[in-house]
């Protein structure tokens, strides 16, 4: 079966908004306070290190940001990958694949027929493998009506990018699926080479702290296989799905960020009524969220509760009110300067692109909200940078979504 037939799209002009004139709006520097203090959070009493910007240098370049609208036109976008031609990758929840060339919309064939979308759940995370220019393979993750499972799905594209036909369907399945809610699933390749994949805890409370179930967690698995990848934390499990568990302890974690350079992840996640959480991944760690309560799923407990032995406190916390935090990238090169290795997350609820100024050893030490993407766009889902340097931010307000891409001024 083939996807649906597409409605017309045409090339959108291109709308610039500029920073520099709405400079003044720019919000400040760190987010509202936590509810307790936290020491580990961005913009905390502690200064940035020798040899990083400061928090003035970090706003000022925030300040310079431009944006501007390169297409119009999608339904609820999701992911977004930069193809070695300069195109765009994009899936859409609802259930198409699309591609995206000088402006223009292309659907791309693919069997679509087995998704479950409805909620937040559908077509979600996408990947391409590190050798795509080769074997031309890329991953989706995604809900799937039969089996009533969320799935990863190995494909291959055409070389004309017109088609897709999957190769291994699925490379990894049994993610647990309820309602649709908290079904959020990020694909991305570690340092090693590994696919990373979120799975969402379906908000079922005894899901994030059961190891052997394939919710609440981060996963690591052989891009080929779908096996456990070599070094994960728990390899010696009796359960076989509990080998692939690289972290637990996770409610929605809706964005994954592999800092260039180093071996680096991490994970932009929803908190419920208060912390939104930006966490640096360990092998093995326990990020502390523990819905249980009365047999009921109990979202009154802490994001992280620091009652669990060894739990990971987050590097960053929204506090109240929560923005949604959802894709994440690093900002990586010179065209970028002072932003050069600054964290971006994008927001749905708070509608803004959040920058983050990570030190060394992966703590925040200042956060930015440039103007340029703070209410002008609606619902921001994902930000990933192209290959032509630029970062590329997908919105989700459903109907009429578009791609926007982000360049610094001058």
């Amino acid at each position: 079966m083939t996807s649906r037939h597409r409605r017309p799209t045409r090339p959108s002009l291109p709308l610039v908004v500029s920073a520099t004139a709405v400079a003044a709006l720019l919000v400040g520097c760190t987010a509202p306070p936590p509810t307790t203090p936290d020491p580990t959070r961005g913009g905390a009493a502690s200064s940035a290190p020798a040899g990083t910007t400061g928090a003035a240098t970090l706003e000022e370049a925030a300040a310079s940001l431009r944006a501007e609208v390169v297409v119009r036109g999608l339904d609820h976008p999701w992911d977004l990958a930069p193809l070695p031609d300069g195109s765009l990758l994009v899936t859409e929840r609802s259930g198409e694949i699309v591609r995206i060339t000088d402006g223009v919309v292309t659907p791309v064939v693919a069997d679509l027929a087995d998704l479950f979308a409805q909620g937040e759940t559908g077509l979600m995370g996408l990947a391409l493998d590190p050798a795509f220019a080769s074997n031309r393979r890329f991953y989706t993750c995604q809900g799937n009506a039969p089996a009533h499972d969320i799935r990863v799905i190995a494909w291959t594209l055409a070389a004309d990018g017109s088609r897709a036909d999957r190769v291994a369907d699925p490379l990894v399945s049994g993610l647990v699926l309820s309602s649709g809610r908290h079904g959020g699933c990020r694909l991305a390749f570690d340092a090693a080479g590994a696919l990373l994949v979120s799975a969402g805890d379906a908000a079922q409370g005894g899901n994030p702290q059961d190891l052997a179930a394939l919710a609440g967690k981060v996963l690591r698995v052989d891009p080929t296989s779908g096996a456990p990848a070599a070094g994960n934390p728990f390899l010696t499990a009796a359960a076989a799905q509990t080998r692939l568990v690289y972290t637990l302890g996770h409610r929605n974690v809706q964005g994954l960020a592999v800092r260039p350079g180093t071996g680096q992840v991490f994970a932009a996640e929803h908190g419920p009524s208060v912390d939104d959480e930006v966490n640096l991944l360990r092998a093995g760690g326990n990020y502390g969220w523990n819905p249980v309560g009365g047999g009921s799923y109990d979202e009154s407990v802490p994001m992280t509760d620091t009652t669990i032995s060894g739990a990971v406190e987050a590097v960053w916390r929204s506090g109240s009110p929560t923005v949604a935090t959802s894709g994440a990238t690093f900002l990586s090169g010179s065209q970028w300067g002072a932003l050069d290795g600054t964290l971006a997350v994008a927001t749905l609820v708070g509608s803004h692109l959040l920058l983050l100024e990570v030190d060394d050893a992966g703590r925040v030490t200042g956060t930015a909200r440039p103007a340029a993407l703070d209410g002008d766009f609606g619902r921001l889902r994902t930000v990933v940078q192209g290959r032509d340097g630029a970062a590329y931010v997908l919105t989700d307000n459903g109907g009429d979504d578009q791609v926007v891409r982000v360049t610094l001024a001058g």
